[in-house]
């Protein structure tokens, strides 16, 4: 395992001891979010990059020499990441960059990123012998923690989601059989309970932006990315952004490779928000540090990454900013049109938290964040399949047609008419 050194507190620098349960911070609160270190030096002479490729292990535990976890402790049987990354030529031609991949973390077992995070706690929670995890979410998270916590039999999952969350999200959980709580609020009235009832109970929480194993089971994609470009790395990565915990986990990640010397540089990271949820981008924007970020209400399309409260925007701002790159705006409009747009350009269905990305990098573009020489990857964190009512917004209801050859090819050519 990577023997950890210290976690370190976001905003000021303290250092704590990782023994037992560990969140944030105990000086700074709920701000105080926590990196988890190590020793580079020491994990940069015992580890040899090109051996992974040898590793048959198709899944994120290949990198386990590099995340929190003991080598000989149990972690969940669900097969989490090793996700496609796609060469995207049409896609760099429509942006008008020089090269474009897509990863698809919709091939994930319960369909988005979250999983990566989610195999992590619970292998976390085995370790400390904790037999209840809880998780605030839109639906990702928790549909993530519910799927893989089904196939650890030891472990209770119980949800907090707001009332409002997509059903098809809801299905996920009740089908996975976690204990479900409607939360008659917003996902940061989920979240708050969730915290609250944890400490009472004693429950381990998987939530985002506070636990800082979560940033360690994300920053596997950043690893996988570079190992999947032959420890080469993209010029810009862009991802959409919620409670910034994605993006920090990317950064994370690709600060560890960098440490370790496995990579030259880190990548430029675009952080694409609704505009209807966009408090980082406005931050970032106005130059204002995470301690000044006030809640504010949110209204977008893209469920998975709205929130009024980014739990994990101290991290998220350091991230844009020390990989020197910057955040944008998409509007709901432009969320729904980029799902046929992704899909007709490269094959990959994306929910609309997952197609803000796409959307996100038309901006980028014309606004010259990213040069046209330059290389781009598209993390598409979440399957379409979570939210088809959205996309059918963007899409017409077909032809219908009579049962006859003749009928179909009348309406076939009236169609192809019609452009």
């Amino acid at each position: 395992m990577a023997e950890i050194r210290e976690f370190r507190c976001v905003i000021g620098g303290c250092s704590l001891s990782g023994d037992g349960l560990i969140y944030t911070c105990p000086q700074h609160g709920e701000l105080g979010t926590l990196d988890i270190l190590y020793d580079y030096e020491a994990l940069g002479a015992s580890l040899d990059r090109d051996a992974l490729a040898a590793d048959r292990q198709a899944n994120s535990w290949r990198y386990k020499a590099l995340l929190p976890i003991a080598p000989d402790s149990p972690v969940p049987p669900l097969d989490v990441g090793w996700t496609p990354l796609y060469a995207a030529p049409r896609i760099a031609h429509a942006l008008g960059v020089e090269r474009a991949w897509i990863k698809d973390e919709g091939a994930n077992p319960t369909g988005s990123l979250k999983d990566r995070a989610s195999t992590l706690v619970l292998a976390r929670a085995l370790e400390l012998g904790i037999s209840t995890v809880s998780t605030a979410s839109t639906g990702n998270a928790a549909a993530a923690l519910a799927g893989l916590g089904a196939a650890v039999p030891q472990i209770d999952i119980v949800i907090f989601v707001p009332h409002n969350a997509p059903e098809a999200k809801v299905a996920q959980l009740l089908v996975y059989g976690a204990t479900v709580l409607l939360v008659e609020g917003s996902y940061d009235d989920a979240f708050d309970l969730c915290m609250a009832y944890c400490a009472e109970e004693g429950w381990y929480s998987r939530n985002t932006g506070v636990n800082p194993f979560t940033t360690e089971g994300k920053k596997t994609v950043a690893l996988e990315i570079a190992e999947q470009l032959r420890w080469g790395v993209p010029d810009v990565v862009a991802v959409s952004v919620g409670d910034g915990s994605i993006i920090s986990g990317l950064h994370k990640g690709f600060f560890d490779l960098h440490r370790l010397g496995w990579i030259e540089t880190v990548p430029r990271l675009i952080g694409v928000q609704a505009a209807g949820s966009a408090v980082l981008a406005r931050a970032w924007h106005d130059g204002l540090e995470a301690q000044a970020i006030r809640r504010a209400p949110v209204t977008t399309v893209a469920d998975s990454i709205a929130s009024e409260l980014p739990r994990d925007r101290a991290k998220a701002l350091r991230a844009v900013r020390a990989s020197e790159g910057a955040f944008v705006t998409v509007s709901d409009a432009e969320i729904v049109a980029a799902i046929p747009q992704l899909a007709q350009l490269s094959g990959v269905f994306a929910e609309p938290a997952a197609a803000a990305t796409f959307a996100g990098a038309w901006q980028a573009v014309a606004a010259g964040l990213v040069d046209r020489e330059e290389s781009l990857c598209l993390l598409i964190t979440g399957n379409g399949l979570k939210d088809v009512a959205r996309a059918r917004q963007a899409v017409s209801g077909g032809i219908r047609v009579a049962p006859s050859v003749e009928a179909a090819r009348t309406a076939l050519n009236r169609a192809s008419a019609h452009g």
